[in-house]
């Protein structure tokens, strides 16, 4: 290199050329090691929301058999149930997860309404504690999206934002996917008339 500055009649001392190359790999370490803090803080949201959708679906069937020893009749909604409660636990990725849990919660909102019809079923203590419980777990998951959410911003903006992106192109990291769920236990606004 300093050959070729030579003969376009410009010379750079050696040591400044090592510097510069110096300075030049300390930026792509830090950037790169931010890309990866950044990284490992949005799979550590990921493992929260992940913990939270397990214990939810763990207490999906005690939900389900509360239901079921009042409504003997409704039997395709249970199996519905379990069915979307197997699928949601086998899911692998963000976008796989969150079209999975919000077709489940669909159906435990399902179940919510068919309790209604059962005044014995809504006084039940086992039932009101089982309903109390997701109600905090998916108060658990609700806080976990919105800390993976957040993560996953942060690192976007890193992935996307100049000069970072340079170094995010050259070692393949890819964006991260928002988490959006819906809650079973959340209610409707009231419809008001005038």
């Amino acid at each position: 290199m300093p050959r070729v500055l030579a003969e376009m009649g410009m010379e750079l001392p050696l040591t400044v050329v090592v510097l510069l190359a110096a300075a030049l790999g300390v930026w792509i370490a830090i950037a790169f090691n931010r890309l990866v803090r950044n990284r490992n803080l949005v799979r550590e949201g990921w493992s929260g929301i992940d913990v939270q959708l397990r214990r939810r679906h763990d207490l999906i069937p005690n939900l389900v058999e509360a239901v079921r020893g009042y409504s003997r009749h409704e039997q395709t909604t249970f199996e519905q149930i379990a069915a979307q409660r197997n699928a949601a636990a086998g899911a692998t990725g963000v976008r796989e997860a969150q079209d999975r849990e919000n077709a489940l919660t669909g159906q435990i909102r399902q179940l919510f309404a068919l309790a209604e019809a059962y005044p014995d079923l809504k006084a039940s203590t086992n039932y009101l504690d089982l309903q109390g419980r997701l109600t905090q777990i998916e108060d658990q998951i609700q806080m976990a999206r919105r800390y993976y959410n957040g993560a996953a911003r942060d690192y976007n903006i890193s992935v996307e934002s100049f000069p970072s992106n340079l170094v995010a192109r050259l070692f393949r990291f890819q964006q991260a996917e928002f988490f959006q769920i819906e809650t079973a236990t959340e209610r409707a606004a009231p419809k008001v008339e005038a």
